[in-house]
């Protein structure tokens, strides 16, 4: 009886602390790469570009720093197949921001870390195209969140709402020590919103970006191998991501275009073109993403027809912004 207060207390401290330590880890550290402004770490504008002058890329390291030594701190159960990608792809992105690293070598890390974490967490139950299924998909949803990080504040906020909601329903469903792996990362993203948002003084870079959305993969589908919650939760909760980047590919694949080059084809690059700006677009992306994400934390704890009313209500919701941003395509190409 006497040991179950401070239980509970404990567990609230640490859920308290351990983002507090990642935030200010990686608020400190983003503000010291912006004030360094280390040429080997800027992003030149380009043709895909939406910025016109030279911003510090550096940004991610200093995301993944406060994640990762906050996660060392307080022991986070973090599996080592997970450990595993988050380094690999760390590593390779960090080099293709410092010097343009061959599409097919990023391609393979990304391939090696998603079997890696296939085969540790999910082999044992099953085999066959389910598992290379869920493979391409941690690859894809590695890529995509890199080709999402394209305006201010986007991903970054993303992650926070992301990552947010994912700790939430594993902390109302009993799963402390992942609620906190996942508040860790919300933070560390929150510290580097402050230096992101429009007008943006750094950006993520691939060290930042496809690691994060290694993350949003595989921690969706850890939560499902530990019944935390249904699968289609984690694809509703960064449905907007998915829904704009996978639209994407597909109608490039159609038109025959290379799917591998850079391109400002996107919805979102749209709207940041046509008047809408990085703010209001961040301000819509993160309105999408709290409606998509809070109705995904309702349904979890319906029914299933419920479940699934949501998840068709939110096909048709990106159907029809889709099919409006194609018409003003048309008019305003």
């Amino acid at each position: 009886m006497d040991n179950a207060p401070t239980m509970v207390l404990d567990f609230s401290w640490t859920l308290l602390t351990a983002p507090l330590l990642a935030f200010f880890l990686s608020f400190l550290l983003v503000l010291w790469l912006i004030n360094r402004k280390a040429n080997w770490a800027l992003d030149q504008p380009n043709f895909r570009s939406l910025h016109t002058s030279p911003v510090p890329r550096s940004g991610g390291v200093g995301v993944l720093f406060g994640i990762i030594t906050t996660w060392l701190v307080f022991h986070a159960p973090v599996s080592a197949a997970v450990w595993f990608g988050v380094i690999l792809i760390m590593a390779v992105s960090f080099a293709d921001d410092i010097r343009d690293t061959p599409a097919w070598i990023r391609l393979i890390a990304h391939s090696i870390a998603a079997i890696v974490f296939v085969a540790g967490h999910l082999s044992a139950q099953y085999s066959g195209w389910l598992l290379l299924s869920v493979t391409g998909m941690i690859i894809w949803m590695s890529n995509l969140y890199n080709f999402m990080d394209g305006s201010d504040g986007l991903a970054g906020g993303m992650t926070v709402i992301g990552f947010v909601f994912y700790g939430w329903l594993a902390l109302l469903e009993g799963s402390v020590d992942f609620a906190q792996i996942n508040f860790v990362i919300a933070a560390a993203a929150l510290a580097f919103l402050f230096h992101n948002f429009y007008p943006a003084r750094i950006f993520l870079g691939d060290t930042g970006s496809v690691p994060l959305g290694f993350l949003a993969a595989v921690l969706g589908i850890t939560g499902y191998v530990n019944g935390i919650w249904e699968p289609w939760f984690p694809c509703l909760v960064f449905s907007p991501f998915i829904a704009d980047a996978t639209v994407t590919l597909i109608k490039r694949l159609v038109r025959g275009k290379k799917i591998w080059q850079a391109h400002r084809e996107h919805y979102y690059q749209y709207l940041v073109q046509h008047g809408w700006g990085h703010r209001n677009t961040a301000l819509l992306g993160y309105t999408l993403m709290l409606g998509a994400g809070g109705s995904a934390f309702w349904a979890a704890q319906q029914d299933p027809k419920a479940q699934l009313g949501i998840v068709a209500v939110w096909i048709c919701i990106y159907l029809v912004l889709m099919l409006i941003a194609e018409c003003g395509r048309k008019r305003n190409p």
